[in-house]
């Protein structure tokens, strides 16, 4: 198995591109694939440096419905017109930050090869993607600025349009998820209900960045309490992206050699 983050907000390897966005190519014994495709066609220049094949990739996972997830998916679509493109079907719906359209870009829905999924999926003996995440337990606060449309009228989201990646892979559970937004320790409570144990990795933004000020009260406690049940478990976190460097910092003090740091350009596997 092969593990390489593609597009991250930082650079961890030279003549790499970082952008606020995220991409992670993943080689399996059956399968080539991304979850996600980062902000622009950084996933393709990234991919070159790199020396990956992106035309040899069978599957795309779209973990949520927004920009900075799918932006790279038309320009590899130039490149490989056969990968199967797997989103759930919400993820088509509009998305807002405030008045800010933050949503997929029409124009991917026009792709023949792009499957809508209405829930769980078992998509062989290696992958298998969930959502249906209904609890709210540290709820990420930055969600609050966060809509979607319905009826014509822009409602706080309820991310069901987020999905998690599961690889089963030597006897190794992997489970990859985009930005948490539903919350990573409701994910986990999720992946327990369907699995009955905790993944040995996890792959994901916490979506805890702060882009103006300082975190509130109320938000370090929520990182605390977070940091401190993953913390608690037997699973090795990959971090980045949304996370936000204050907030990846405070939750490596808790959680230490349990939380490893996401860059453009670096194999994790």
């Amino acid at each position: 198995m092969k593990i390489i983050t593609l597009v991250e907000n930082t650079c961890g390897a030279e003549n790499c591109i970082a952008e606020h966005g995220l991409s992670i190519y993943i080689e399996t014994e059956k399968h080539k694939l991304l979850l996600d495709t980062g902000q622009t066609d950084a996933v393709v220049k990234n991919a070159e440096v790199l020396s990956i094949d992106l035309s040899a990739v069978d599957t795309v996972i779209l973990s949520h419905g927004h920009y900075d997830h799918s932006g790279g998916i038309l320009p590899f679509s130039q490149i490989n017109h056969t990968a199967q493109i797997i989103m759930q079907k919400s993820a088509a719906e509009p998305h807002y930050n405030g008045e800010r359209y933050i949503g997929i870009d029409m124009d991917i829905l026009k792709l023949p090869n792009v499957k809508f999924a209405d829930g769980d999926i078992q998509l062989d003996d290696e992958l298998f993607l969930f959502s249906g995440i209904a609890g709210r337990r540290c709820y990420p606060q930055g969600n609050r600025k966060l809509s979607r449309m319905e009826n014509g009228v822009q409602v706080p989201d309820d991310f069901l349009h987020e999905q998690c990646l599961v690889i089963k892979q030597n006897g190794k559970s992997w489970l990859l998820s985009g930005c948490s937004h539903n919350g990573i320790l409701n994910i986990i409570d999720r992946y327990r209900e369907i699995f009955g144990n905790a993944p040995d990795y996890v792959i994901t933004g916490f979506h805890m960045m702060k882009r103006e000020g300082e975190h509130t009260e109320e938000e370090k406690a929520v990182i605390i309490q977070t940091s401190q049940e993953l913390s608690q478990l037997d699973t090795v976190f990959y971090s980045g992206h949304c996370t936000g460097i204050p907030a990846f910092e405070m939750m490596k003090d808790i959680m230490r050699d349990k939380l490893i740091a996401l860059h453009s350009g670096e194999e994790i596997l």
